[in-house]
C-alpha cells in the first residue's frame, strides 16, 4: 500500500527538474509519517539529478535536508509522537548489523547504508527525498530538531551542519587549535560557525576576498585569498587541521603544505574528478590527507543539540518550488549566500 504526495524531481541528466507525483509508502509499525515543511538544496542533488556521480534511477526525487512535523506514528514507535519537530537528512536506514552500525557509525555500513534518494529501500523501491510535502521512515532514522532552532533554518543542519561538524569532533577542533576552512559555502559557512563555536581559532581559505566581511561575521579570526601565491608562503605550517569543503580540483600538495606536523586536512567536498598528491607533500610533515562523510545518527543529533545550545543555524535563501531549476544554477555559479531552502508548501 502506499499513498501519493506532490513533488519535484529530476526526470534526466539533462532536463530540467519538474512537478511529480511522488509515492509513499504506508506507515508501517516503526514508522513516523513526517509532513515536510523545508527541505535544503544540497550540491549533492545536483550531482545526482544531473548523473554526475554514476547513473542514476530516473525519475528521482532528491534532497536530504529535511525539516518537517510528525503527522503520523506506527503502533510501535516510541521516540516521537504527532507534533514533534523532526528531521531527516541524508540516509534513512542501514543495516544496523555490522560493526560499524553498532558503533554508531551508519553512515559507514559495511552493506551501505540507504540512501535518502536515489537508492534502493528494503521493499525494492527506490527512495525519494525531501523536494516532497512528505516522506515516511523509520523512526531510528528520524532526528529531534531542538527548541531554539527554527525549521528552515534547521534543515541544512541535516547534510551541511553533519558533514563539517564530524570531522570537527573527529579530529578534536577546539581550545588551542588552528582550524582552516576551504571555501566559504554551504558547507564552509557552517564549518566556520561551528568550529568557531567548538572554541578553536579559524581561518578562511579562499580564492578571493569577496566574502571576507561575511566570514568574519559568521566567526572566522583571519581570512585569506587563496589566488595570492604569498598566502601559502606566509601560512606555511600553520594548522593542525583543515576542512576543505570545495568540490572542485585544487592543488593538495599547496594545501598541505599549511599544515604543522601530524596536521590533517580532511576532504567533505566531494569533486567529480580525481585528486592527486605527490607523497612527498604527506612524508614531509607526518602529515595527514583524509576524508569523511557525514555523521552517524547519534551524532547528527549531538550536532543539532549542539546548534540549538549555541543558536547556530544555516544562513538561507527560502525559495519557492518554480525557482529550484534557477537555484541550481546560481549554486554552481557560487551565488547564494549559503542555503537555498524550499518551502515545501509551494510543490502543490
Amino acid at each position: 500500500m502506499s499513498f501519493q504526495v506532490p513533488a519535484y524531481a529530476a526526470f534526466s541528466a539533462h532536463e530540467p527538474l519538474a512537478p511529480y507525483t511522488v509515492e509513499r509508502r504506508d506507515v508501517g509499525p516503526r514508522d513516523v509519517r513526517i509532513d515536510i515543511k523545508f527541505a535544503g538544496i544540497c550540491h549533492s542533488d545536483i550531482h545526482t539529478a544531473r548523473s554526475e556521480w554514476g547513473e542514476t534511477p530516473y525519475p528521482v526525487v532528491v534532497g536530504h535536508e529535511i525539516a518537517g512535523i510528525v503527522a503520523e506514528v506506527g503502533p510501535e514507535v516510541t521516540k516521537y509522537a504527532v507534533g514533534d519537530r523532526v528531521g531527516v537528512g541524508c540516509m534513512v536506514d542501514s543495516c544496523r548489523e555490522c560493526e560499524n552500525c553498532k558503533a554508531g557509525d551508519e553512515q559507514y555500513c559495511r552493506k551501505g547504508n540507504t540512501g535518502t534518494y536515489a537508492s534502493t529501500d528494503a521493499d525494492g523501491r527506490i527512495t525519494h527525498g525531501g523536494y516532497a510535502r512528505a516522506i515516511v521512515v523509520t523512526e531510528d532514522f528520524v532526528l529531534r530538531i531542538p527548541e531554539g532552532l527554527e525549521l528552515d533554518v534547521a534543515a541544512p543542519l541535516l547534510c551541511a551542519g553533519i558533514t563539517t561538524y564530524s570531522p570537527l569532533r573527529h579530529w578534536n577542533a577546539g581550545p588551542g587549535k588552528q582550524v582552516a576552512v576551504v571555501g566559504l559555502g554551504g558547507l564552509g559557512h557552517m564549518a566556520v560557525k561551528l568550529a568557531h563555536a567548538m572554541g578553536a581559532e579559524v581561518t578562511v581559505l579562499s580564492q578571493s576576498l569577496k566574502k571576507q566581511e561575511d566570514g568574519l561575521r559568521l566567526g572566522a579570526d583571519h581570512y585569506h585569498a587563496t589566488a595570492d601565491a604569498d598566502t601559502f608562503t606566509r601560512l606555511h605550517s600553520s594548522f593542525d587541521l583543515i576542512i576543505n569543503t570545495v568540490s572542485a580540483k585544487l592543488d593538495v600538495g599547496a594545501f598541505l603544505g599549511l599544515l604543522k606536523v601530524d596536521g590533517t586536512m580532511v576532504n567533505v567536498g566531494a569533486p567529480d574528478e580525481s585528486l592527486s598528491v605527490n607523497a612527498f607533500a604527506l612524508i614531509n610533515g607526518r602529515r595527514s590527507w583524509a576524508g569523511s562523510n557525514i555523521g552517524g545518527i547519534a551524532e547528527t543529533q549531538e550536532m543539532l543539540d549542539f546548534c540549538a545550545e549555541h543558536r547556530l543555524g544555516a544562513e538561507i535563501e527560502v525559495i519557492g518550488a518554480e525557482q529550484i531549476n534557477e537555484a541550481y544554477e546560481r549554486v554552481l555559479a557560487s551565488d547564494v549566500r549559503y542555503r537555498f531552502v524550499i518551502d515545501t508548501s509551494t510543490l502543490g
